[in-house]
């Protein structure tokens, strides 16, 4: 018998599901999960779909790293291997459609720098988040760092490197890390949920809307403005500009006698 996928894909209606299934290890990333990850992301199921929700199959979202699989690397090795890593989380954030990490028990290390490259991270109760990897000597080196900074500024991004190798899915809330906390074991049915509100939004106007928010923290404000009002006037001439704006303006003048 072949065997078991580590990482499962399905299909509810326009969203995309795939769940990490290393149970026995915590989800825990190494290379095999990497490459079935990078399979699901350019697969049709994915593809085809209008949103993408990520989660973790058992008792945790991913612990992180697979130690056992790094031990024995050289430093060029480790180089190597962080770099085909980042090369992952980066393909997972690039997806042109919405995408929302469903967190429950541990979300550390390369399992936190991977919930940070969805657009949307919905916890339970029961996540536990952190980088420990500066208690080992080293730093988040698949993109999480920068992500990091981004999401929650300089100051807050060193407190939770340096002073906080573990904090609470209520304190991420309150660090603005998260799109919404739920009680234990909703997570992906909330993640889910929202997922499919935003599957039905035009989808062109979707994609357009992410790229232009991903890109203007490093663009000038002249620069934003332009590519806004370009954007808004291409996108004005679409199938579903049209169509929306009819469906409001019927909306707006009510049922007819």
């Amino acid at each position: 018998m072949p065997d078991p996928p580590l990482v499962e894909v399905r299909r509810v209606n326009a969203v995309a599901v795939l769940t990490l299934q290393r149970e026995e290890k915590l989800n825990a990333i190494s290379p095999a999960v990497e490459r079935e990850l990078v399979a699901a992301l350019d697969g049709e199921e994915v593809r085809a779909s209008g949103a993408v929700v990520l989660a973790g199959a058992g008792r945790a979202f991913s612990a992180g790293a697979d130690v056992d699989e790094l031990s024995g690397l050289t430093p060029e090795e480790i180089v190597a291997y962080y770099a085909d890593t980042g090369a992952v989380y980066e393909r997972f954030a690039a997806l042109p459609q919405p995408t929302f990490a469903a967190v429950h028990g541990y979300c550390l290390g390369g399992g936190l720098e991977l919930a940070l490259a969805a657009d949307f991270r919905i916890a339970d109760e029961t996540a536990v988040f952190g980088f420990p990897e500066v208690e080992l000597g080293i730093l988040p080196s698949s993109g999480g760092t920068h992500r990091l900074v981004r999401l929650v500024g300089p100051a807050r991004a060193k407190e939770l490197l340096l002073l906080r190798p573990r904090f609470s899915a209520e304190e991420a809330a309150g660090f603005g890390l998260l799109t919404d906390l739920v009680p234990a074991g909703q997570a992906p049915a909330r993640a889910l949920e929202l997922a499919a509100e935003a599957a039905k939004l035009p989808r062109l106007a979707v994609v357009v809307t992410k790229q232009a928010v991903n890109v203007f923290p490093e663009t000038s404000r002249e620069a934003a403005v332009l590519i806004e009002r370009l954007a808004y006037a291409a996108l004005g001439q679409t199938t579903d500009a049209g169509d929306a704006a009819r469906a409001w303006a019927e909306r707006r003048a009510g049922p007819r006698e």
